[in-house]
């Protein structure tokens, strides 16, 4: 596996790199299971670019109040998920961890978190700006040849204006009325 294709907050430092292999799943269960459990993505940015940039750095922390309500095991099972892949547990490491012992007898609290107040509110943020873009990004991912992902970047690229990293309504329908004006010419 070598083709780079993937969401920026769940994808792993070694599928930037372009050289990974089913471990890369297991770090997006990390990043995951971190939304879940606080309500926002591990590695943030303004745009994919500086989320990705923090992904590459694979630094990311548990400062926020929300973590406060967090048990360590939780925590724990986060670390050995979004680490070096050398490091990082495999699915059936992961189910065997403590957390998930605990979570499965329904004795641990996270299993009954109540989103609310700001963390309810960041997590309904970041669900609604990156459910369009997970399944574009998934299809993509299935269907297109790294010459085709290659091609999708650079029309993307020229479609965002404002170079944010996502395409407004206004931003498409510039882009296709300079299609239809680029047709008409033809």
């Amino acid at each position: 596996m070598n083709t780079r294709a993937g969401t920026p907050n769940y994808i792993s430092p070694e599928v930037l790199a372009g050289n990974y292999g089913v471990e890369c799943d297991m770090w997006s269960a990390g990043c995951i299971l971190y939304i879940l459990l606080c309500g926002y993505p591990p590695f943030y940015g303004d745009d994919d670019r500086e989320i990705l940039e923090m992904v590459a750095k694979g630094k990311f922390d548990f400062d926020g109040e929300e973590w406060d309500e967090i048990s360590k095991e939780a925590k724990d099972l986060i670390k050995k998920l979004i680490c070096k892949p050398e490091k990082r547990l495999t699915a059936d490491e992961a189910l065997q961890h403590k957390w998930f012992k605990k979570v499965m007898k329904g004795e641990e609290k996270e299993k009954k978190i109540k989103f609310k107040g700001a963390k309810l509110d960041a997590f309904k943020q970041f669900n609604k700006q990156s459910k369009m873009q997970q399944a574009a990004l998934t299809a993509m991912s299935v269907q297109a040849s790294p010459d085709d992902v290659k091609e999708l970047k650079q029309l993307f690229m020229s479609l965002d204006a404002n170079g944010d990293g996502t395409l407004s309504l206004e931003e498409i329908q510039k882009g296709l009325k300079g299609m239809d004006n680029a047709e008409q010419i033809m």
